[in-house]
Order: C-alpha cells, then sequence, then structure tokens
C-alpha cells in the first residue's frame, strides 16, 4: 500500500484514471485482480486481495463505487489493530455516500493503524480523502478536487520522496 497517482474529473472520457503500486511487504501472499465472488456481497467487488487479512489495497464495485488506501509509516504500530485492507470493502458494500462513509469511519479511525483512504462514487462525481494520522490528531475528512494527485505514505499530495 504504497503509492497511487490519480486524475480525478480531468478527462474526457474516464471520470478517474489511478496508477496504483503496492510495494511493501513482498513475501505477503496477495491475489492478483480479479472478481472476489464466493458470496453475493462479494461478486460486486473487483481488485487485489491480500490472503493474509482478506482485504485490500484497492477495488470497485459493478456500481461505480471505488477505493483505495495507503498505509502510514509509523515506528510502532499497534499489533492488534483492525486491518486497513478492510476500508475499501466496508465502502465498497455500505449504501452510505462517501462524505457519509467517512464521517461514520471518524467514529472507528482509531482502531486502525495508520492509513490514508479514498473513496469515490463515480455515477454521483463524488470522492473524499479519509485519514486517521497523525496520531492523537483529528482525523481528516476532506473532498478532492478535480484534478491529478498523489496519495503516498503522507498525506494526500504532499511531497514524498517516490513522488
Amino acid at each position: 500500500m504504497c503509492i497511487a497517482g490519480f486524475l480525478w474529473q480531468g478527462h474526457p472520457l474516464y471520470p478517474l484514471l489511478v496508477l496504483h503500486n503496492r510495494d511493501e511487504y513482498h513475501n505477503r501472499p496477495t491475489r492478483a485482480v480479479e472478481w472476489w465472488g464466493g458470496s453475493e456481497e462479494m461478486e460486486d467487488v473487483l481488485g487485489g486481495r491480500d490472503d493474509a487479512a482478506g482485504g485490500t489495497w484497492l477495488a470497485c464495485s459493478r456500481g461505480g463505487k471505488v477505493a483505495f488506501l495507503t498505509n502510514v509509516l509509523e515506528l510502532h504500530p499497534v499489533p492488534n489493530a483492525k486491518t486497513r485492507g478492510e476500508l475499501p470493502l466496508l465502502f465498497l458494500h455500505s449504501c452510505k455516500s462517501p462524505r457519509g462513509f467517512a464521517e461514520e469511519l471518524v467514529k472507528e479511525a482509531h482502531h486502525y493503524n495508520g492509513f490514508n483512504l479514498i473513496i469515490s462514487d463515480i455515477s454521483s462525481n463524488t470522492m473524499v480523502y479519509v485519514s486517521n494520522r497523525p496520531k492523537g490528531g483529528a482525523v481528516v475528512v476532506q473532498d478532492v478536487s478535480p484534478g491529478l494527485h498523489v496519495l503516498t505514505n503522507g498525506k494526500l499530495d504532499s511531497p514524498w520522496p517516490k513522488v
């Protein structure tokens, strides 16, 4: 869960273009992008899969929802924290708008190690950024403006060595 570059509402044909590279923990078992299947709710999910914890770093639904995340580097992550990879799935399966989901997530964000999350509903042209870091600070929830953006292990659009 390392870096994503994306163009939001900046292309005449495609409302969202995403380049995402998951380049940490190469020994962690994963599956390539596929329709998940296995249950009725999972048949609607297209994305890579983290076979260790069951989540994902990038996925979309047939209905036009998209979610992706990066982790926030921390010296002392909480070993028994909830898996961040469940966050995209929770959004894809929710009936909430990106803003509504983000506002609900604020209440639970402290149960996860550091994350940066982008959630979007293509059909309503809405995109929201959520981050639960810096630790001890307020959870960040902000609308994403149209244009070219980068999401790293730091805040949205922040300077980062990989950028």
